[in-house]
């Protein structure tokens, strides 16, 4: 007899659609059986294409991934979309805005939306939009698509989740050149001014590639800049090709690809060991009544909370040792 979690793993798939929202749920909220869902599911990942698309609050990311999920739908390809909003620092919950944009794909039955909170994550990625990802990708979808919740100069944690890197633009953000340096800008495999039926979107398209001709690094891929305007669809098609094009140039330069696919499992690896010896400590100290013992000597300025966090974590590495 298969248990509870064994038939949500079962369901999933083979796509189910209810097993897929159940999964997501369970590893959302952090309940006790989502190691064992991830482990279940974790060797039937790495099929899908994934997408991530970042960009400035109001550049027309929603917008554009309806267009961009409708042309793929229209070439005979699945699609999975986590649509990441903003959590709110007051209540914790998000008004999940996306999902309302992209109701009208809902009733496709080879499209699946999923809107899921930052929960204050830096960078705008929380470790179960990785994990959804890898739940989508297991219930046998072609693409999964990745909305940010817009993105700053730093927030750049897209590029340990997706393959593809999609950074849009629009014109009359402000400083063009602001919006678009330092790490954002190197994480982009394809760039995209949107709403390019606006005045001077030439011009940001123009620097952005004037950027891109200051990088010293040769070879490898050249990320396009492309132009498009979410409400009518005009470029997605150019844009899709590109997409198509970056998956088999990474299919093709096995070394590049080899590299991202070990970066990713290196960095997965080290947050999941991060998790469990804090969880460890933090636990140890509440059942031995010293947590509030320990904060309380912050608070009075005994200690810093880096000495403290080092002091705990020699003592508990010499009692594993003992």
């Amino acid at each position: 007899m298969l248990t509870k979690t064994e038939e949500i793993v079962k369901g999933v798939l083979k796509g189910d659609r209810r097993s897929i929202a159940k999964a997501i749920t369970i590893i959302e909220n952090g309940m006790p059986e989502a190691r064992e869902l991830i482990a279940q599911i974790f060797p039937r990942t790495g099929k899908a294409h994934v997408i991530g698309l970042t960009g400035a609050g109001g550049a027309g990311k929603s917008t554009l991934i309806e267009k961009i999920v409708r042309e793929y739908r229209r070439r005979g390809k699945t699609v999975g979309i986590i649509a990441v909003d903003p959590t709110s620092p007051f209540t914790g919950g998000a008004f999940l805005g996306d999902r309302i944009r992209m109701q009208e794909l809902s009733t496709d039955e080879g499209v699946y939306i999923r809107s899921m909170a930052t929960r204050n994550y830096p960078g705008g990625i929380s470790k179960a939009t990785k994990d959804a990802t890898k739940i989508l990708d297991a219930a046998g979808k072609d693409i999964v698509i990745v909305e940010t919740a817009g993105a700053g100069q730093s927030e750049v944690e897209i590029v340990k989740v997706a393959q593809t890197i999609v950074v849009m633009h629009a014109p009359g953000l402000g400083d063009e050149i602001q919006a678009i340096k330092a790490g954002i800008m190197e994480i982009a495999d394809v760039f995209v001014v949107n709403k390019a039926d606006r005045e001077n979107a030439n011009k940001t398209a123009i620097d952005i590639q004037a950027m891109l001709q200051l990088d010293s690094k040769k070879g490898g891929w050249k990320p396009p800049v492309l132009k498009t305007v979410a409400l009518t669809g005009e470029g997605v098609p150019e844009l899709i090709e590109k997409l198509e094009e970056h998956r088999c140039f990474l299919e093709g330069d096995v070394e590049c690809r080899e590299n991202m696919l070990k970066t990713k499992a290196e960095t997965e690896l080290l947050e999941a060991i991060k998790e469990r010896i804090s969880r460890a400590i933090i636990g140890q100290l509440k059942r031995e009544g010293k947590y509030d013992e320990l904060l309380h000597e912050i608070l009075e300025k005994k200690t810093d909370p880096a000495s403290a966090a080092e002091k705990l974590v020699k003592k508990a590495i010499n009692s594993d040792q003992a």
